[in-house]
């Protein structure tokens, strides 16, 4: 929506609202206003583009040993000082303008759709949107999904789930499959450390739950969401969902990135006490980088 008074428009698409000038982009990097309405200025603009394992997303339940063709793009409306792709996430696009991928008009949703389908013959079931917040150009995953849903082939989304029910809506109905990071349990850790909202991202796992096949991944910080209280709470929270004891929660090692260097790696114990907790209310619980 806009606000021809005020100069601005105002993105609807998470809990950031950024009211946006002309030309300019909001705190997400990756939307702007052109001509009184914000816009995904990433749309196409693929940085990251690999055919991995499906488990690497990390899908444990959903067609285990097949792969997916990944793609990213630029930008992330959430600020995680420890982010392992902040070299995407994180920028303004400066450098990937013209994308890596697709030429000065980027990648189209029919070239990729076309190129997961020729790697069917490599065991590709689809296309994973992941690296970078592929929600804020959600456009991007939508127009791409209803073209490999004709192709008879997956859509898998990868996301921090920080966004609006508008956003949820839209999207779910063509997404196959995903993974939600879950990243604390505590409103202050979203706020203040992470730039986003708690609550928003348990409503947005809370309606992509009772849609599609749904994993959730907690990266484990020393510091900052390690504790066996948080992981309690957490846990408990999953398992009231309806069906929840039968989300897969990945419970993942920390490796010091980004603006986090100053502390060593989650203790390797730590992440397999945390595991036998979320175990005692959950079936399906993984630790993973270790």
């Amino acid at each position: 929506m806009a606000d021809s008074a005020e100069g601005f428009a105002v993105c609807p698409v998470c809990p950031h609202h950024c009211r946006i000038a002309e030309g300019k982009s909001g705190r997400c990097r990756g939307r702007g206003t052109k001509n009184g309405k914000v816009v995904p200025l990433n749309y196409g603009r693929v940085t990251s583009l690999a055919l991995d394992p499906i488990e690497k997303k990390p899908l444990r339940k959903f067609f285990p040993g097949s792969g997916i063709l990944s793609v990213g793009s630029y930008g992330c409306n959430l600020n995680c000082p420890f982010c392992q792709n902040w070299e995407i996430s994180m920028s303004d696009g400066q450098d990937f303008r013209r994308g890596r991928w697709g030429g000065e008009n980027g990648l189209s949703p029919e070239t990729l759709a076309g190129m997961a389908a020729e790697l069917r013959a490599r065991g590709n079931i689809g296309v994973a949107f992941t690296y970078n917040e592929p929600l804020i150009s959600y456009e991007y995953v939508l127009d791409t999904a209803e073209l490999l849903r004709e192709r008879k082939l997956k859509s898998v989304l990868v996301t921090n789930g920080c966004f609006s029910e508008k956003v949820a809506d839209a999207v779910l109905p063509w997404v196959d499959a995903l993974n939600i990071d879950l990243k604390s349990f505590h409103d202050d850790v979203y706020r203040c450390t992470l730039g986003g909202d708690l609550e928003t991202v348990k409503s947005f796992i809370r309606k992509a739950a009772g849609q599609c096949h749904t994993e959730l991944t907690c990266l484990i910080v020393p510091g900052m969401n390690d504790t066996e209280e948080e992981m309690q709470a957490m846990v408990q929270w999953i398992g009231s969902l309806p069906g929840g004891e039968e989300l897969p929660l990945h419970i993942t090692r920390f490796f010091p990135r980004y603006r986090v260097l100053d502390r060593e790696p989650t203790d390797r114990a730590v992440i397999l006490h945390l595991t036998e907790i979320a175990r005692q209310h959950l079936k399906y619980v993984y630790p993973g980088n270790l």
